[in-house]
């Protein structure tokens, strides 16, 4: 299926691992002219058979606002964004109480104005040309309250409404924004949220990475298996293509069967 992104610009941010690294992967297998961008210089590297790569952290709206310009001078302008940068507080958040609310700021500065400072500095020049496409990268997470890790559990909730604000503000202009939503994929961010829990456990309760894993798994997933990134990505990039012109607004769960809405 050709997804008619052949020379189009994307941005795609936490792109030096895990789900952002695999969404670069998929766009520029499309044809994409890709940007990674992430806050770890090790972006340079990953992003040297792909396309571009910024080191920028979304926390600072400077920043964010000097590498679009960056990347356009580059590459053109930016038709695509996926936003996949996000962290979690790391710590075990059950019962919240384990935390103090200053576990919480980075979090939420990362997660929810990170998300706003990118989506804020793209959604000008999309607007201006009446065409582009946001996807974000929140999670299940967001929809269920996971009680793993609150703070970003939260986050992610707010991600996917103020998706749904965006999609209403920018589709008279052309603009497209929706979100998906990953289960259990074998990222760094899911293995700290294991090791959280691991360091909570007394020495008699605690499991490997793969044991914890392996009993989530067939606690919470339908279909009985992680999802790979490369997964999520097919989907951002269907979500990201002229194949998807009437889908905005919308949060898709690429998680096993997870969690399903009756």
């Amino acid at each position: 299926m050709d997804l008619k992104l052949r020379d189009q610009v994307a941005v795609i941010t936490g792109a030096a691992s895990g789900i952002g690294l695999a969404c670069a992967e998929a766009l520029a297998r499309e044809g994409c002219r890709v940007a990674l961008w992430d806050a770890s210089p090790r972006v340079k590297e990953m992003a040297a058979p792909l396309g571009w790569g910024c080191v920028v952290d979304v926390r600072d709206y400077a920043a964010v606002q000097a590498a679009v310009v960056e990347t356009e001078e580059a590459l053109g302008a930016v038709s695509h964004l996926v936003h996949a940068a996000a962290r979690g507080s790391g710590r075990f958040g059950f019962p919240f109480t384990n935390l103090h609310p200053e576990d919480w700021k980075e979090v939420l500065d990362v997660n929810i104005l990170g998300t706003v400072h990118v989506a804020q500095a793209l959604a000008v020049g999309m607007m201006a040309r009446r065409a582009g496409t946001m996807v974000f990268i929140a999670s299940v997470a967001g929809q269920i309250g996971s009680q793993t890790d609150p703070p970003y559990s939260a986050s992610k909730a707010a991600n996917l409404n103020f998706a749904q604000c965006l999609a209403k503000d920018l589709a008279p202009y052309g603009v497209r924004v929706n979100t998906v939503n990953p289960g259990m994929v074998k990222t760094p961010l899911n293995e700290n949220v294991w090791r959280a829990w691991h360091d909570a456990q007394p020495p008699e309760s605690r499991l490997s990475y793969e044991a914890w894993a392996e009993a989530k798994i067939r606690a919470v997933s339908p279909l009985g298996r992680w999802q790979e990134p490369a997964e999520i990505a097919d989907m951002v990039a269907f979500l990201s293509s002229a194949r998807a012109a009437q889908v905005t607004g919308q949060s898709i769960n690429v998680d096993g069967g997870q969690v399903m809405h009756w």
